[in-house]
């Protein structure tokens, strides 16, 4: 007993269990995953089963209407040969009385079929769907592994994001501050000689920019209250 049959086994019981093979969901399932070998002979095994009894119901109606034409026959040829006493007669009633016979046979051992197959198609259709739960588990498993560690990894680079983020901002206003004395310090004219690629403009229009942003967002929620 595996080990989803062992847990869920009580609960499966109470539960009827749709044909899988006849499911498109189903096959579809396997478009997202890919079925082991004992998926597929347990497929295949099912859908034998299932066209074994779509055989057996059509053969069942077949020799169902030959039995009814050939006792319609006999009940003919047996009031003939009561009014003619015709030999032939008697010959082909015997032929269709043993052809009766025949049927009855025939109709015996595909009803013993008729009442086994169905139990048969329920163990293999169970079977199969323990086995699909136990790809499909498996899968799943694996995909919540993943997303764990992708939601780690993103954990992660954000708070390397942030800390980056204060580095550049703590090293901008460091350059700025440093550029400013020197500026303040040696002037313009020694700055220019020294061809520094700085412009302390750029950095002040930065800066405004991000202290409007929490001012703009503040803005927007009193607008939204106003509402």
């Amino acid at each position: 007993m595996s080990r989803i049959e062992e847990k869920y086994k009580p609960a499966l019981e109470k539960i009827k269990i749709p044909i899988l093979t006849l499911d498109n969901n189903w096959h579809k399932l396997f478009t997202q995953t890919n079925q082991t070998p004992e998926v597929a002979a347990l497929e295949a095994r099912l859908n034998k089963l299932l066209k074994k009894q779509g055989k057996n119901t059509t053969d069942i109606k077949k020799i169902k209407a030959l039995k009814k034409k050939l006792m319609a026959e006999i009940m003919e040829l047996a009031d003939k040969l009561d009014e003619t006493g015709d030999a032939s007669l008697a010959k082909k009633l015997d032929k269709n009385r043993r052809l009766v016979e025949e049927c009855n046979e025939k109709l015996e051992t595909l009803q013993e079929d008729a009442q086994e197959i169905p139990e048969k198609i329920d163990e293999v259709n169970y079977e199969l769907m323990l086995k699909t739960m136990e790809v499909c588990y498996k899968r799943l498993n694996e995909n919540m592994e993943k997303i764990q560690k992708y939601d780690e990894w993103i954990r992660n680079v954000r708070i390397e994001l942030k800390k980056n983020v204060i580095r550049k901002q703590e090293k901008e206003a460091d350059t700025y501050e440093l550029y400013t004395y020197m500026h303040d310090i040696f002037g313009p004219d020694v700055i220019d000689i020294f061809d520094m690629h700085y412009n302390p403009e750029q950095f002040r229009l930065r800066k405004n920019e991000e202290e409007k942003k929490p001012e703009e967002g503040k803005s927007e929620k009193g607008k939204g209250g106003e509402k």
